[in-house]
């Protein structure tokens, strides 16, 4: 039972800081005015096709 509890804290926690990081990449590509990864679009649960008819 110890090492399932493991997993899902790790699992949690690896996808959190995975959430994480792809919004920090997707806002530093916005504020510079580049398009941001496709990977990291998806990771956010954005659409990366739709993204770019998004306005300010």
């Amino acid at each position: 039972m110890s090492s399932y509890r493991k997993s899902v804290r790790e699992g949690f926690f690896g996808r959190a800081f995975a959430v994480i990081g792809a919004a920090t990449a997707v806002s530093a590509a916005c504020e510079s005015g580049r398009r941001p990864k496709a990977q990291d679009l998806n990771v956010l649960g954005i659409d990366p096709k739709i993204f770019g008819h998004i306005g300010r």
